[in-house]
């Protein structure tokens, strides 16, 4: 059986992590990796490497193409744009933007019937789904998001964006009061401050604003402005020591009730613990990327959210194996 051919467009944290899984993939194969820098400055576990702006040469030779890039300024514009020749899939994490962002990739990709799956990764994502599960399940209760301890790629690729910074990490914190509150079935009307702290590892340029960085960082919309942030200037060498690594993981809960007064009371919890976020959004990505090639081979196009998509696309079993060794 022929297998799925991919393509990466970025090879960063991401699209290394794409590779990775891919290489071990039963149906899924990578075929290129497309990068803005010098391709030859790149170095991969054996995929080819092309430049960026020759993309269009390899139109044909690849059916998904899986975008790489950060939230904050490259998927916006790089999704709807490249869904006119290829089948793609992004990791858009910007929740308040997604909205925006659907309608865009699915104009571009009806004109052009192509199908562009986004927002995927594990939040949004997976947390998306067992939001929604959750709610639909037990329809009266309350529903909480608990991210962290750990990186968040979006997050540190926004700070890294301003001007003067050289590198950064970017920790979300749960606060483990709120959380205890709902995981004893209180029911606490939280506030986005009340649930999180977010901490950031800056390293900057010498003679940088560090004043000026601080207060970007902290007022950012859709990133900081709603949290408690600390902003930390370190240099390169303590980053390297102490922050390398990109662990992340958290929680979705989905505290109800149910019963003829709501005396009975059910709390559905999901929780992931990683050891590398790009990694395992890198799966998540791949995943999908099956269902895009599922969806165009069926000639379906346009925009699609994990809320559209049938679980069954997204794996690489056979319906008739999911119903025997999973249903």
């Amino acid at each position: 059986m022929s297998k799925i051919k991919i393509a990466v467009l970025g090879y960063g944290n991401l699209g290394r992590g794409v590779e990775l899984v891919a290489r071990k993939s039963s149906d899924m194969e990578l075929v290129a990796v497309f990068t803005r820098r010098e391709p030859s400055s790149v170095k991969t576990y054996g995929a080819k490497v092309y430049s960026q702006d020759e993309i269009l040469a390899h139109k044909g030779e690849f059916d998904v193409l899986v975008l790489c890039g950060g939230s904050a300024t490259d998927l916006p514009t790089q999704t709807p744009e490249f869904l006119k020749n290829f089948n793609v899939v992004d990791s858009f994490d910007t929740h308040a933007k997604i909205p925006e962002h659907f309608a865009n990739v699915d104009k571009n990709a009806k004109a052009n019937n192509t199908v562009g799956v986004i927002a995927v990764g594990w939040d949004p994502g997976l947390f998306s789904l067992n939001r929604l599960y959750g709610e639909s399940i037990l329809e009266n209760g309350n529903t909480y998001t608990f991210w962290g301890k750990g990186v968040s790629q979006g997050h540190s690729d926004a700070i890294r964006r301003i001007e003067g910074v050289v590198d950064a990490r970017q920790y979300t914190v749960p606060i483990e009061s709120a959380l205890k509150s709902v995981r004893n079935g209180e029911n606490p009307e939280l506030s986005t401050r009340a649930k999180h702290l977010r901490d950031c590892y800056v390293v900057v340029k010498d003679g940088a604003d560090k004043a000026r960085i601080e207060h970007e960082i902290k007022t950012m919309p859709n990133y900081f402005a709603d949290y408690d942030t600390s902003v930390n200037f370190i240099d390169l060498e303590t980053l390297k020591r102490d922050h390398g690594g990109i662990p992340h993981g958290g929680f979705v809960l989905r505290s109800g009730e149910s019963g003829e007064n709501g005396e009975t009371k059910h709390l559905i919890e999901f929780s992931l613990k990683l050891d590398s976020n790009p990694e395992f959004t890198a799966s998540v990505l791949v995943a999908y990327a099956r269902a895009a090639y599922r969806l165009a081979k069926k000639g379906e196009s346009g925009a699609y959210s994990v809320f559209d998509i049938a679980p069954a696309l997204i794996s690489p079993k056979t319906p008739e194996e999911l119903r025997k060794e999973i249903l």
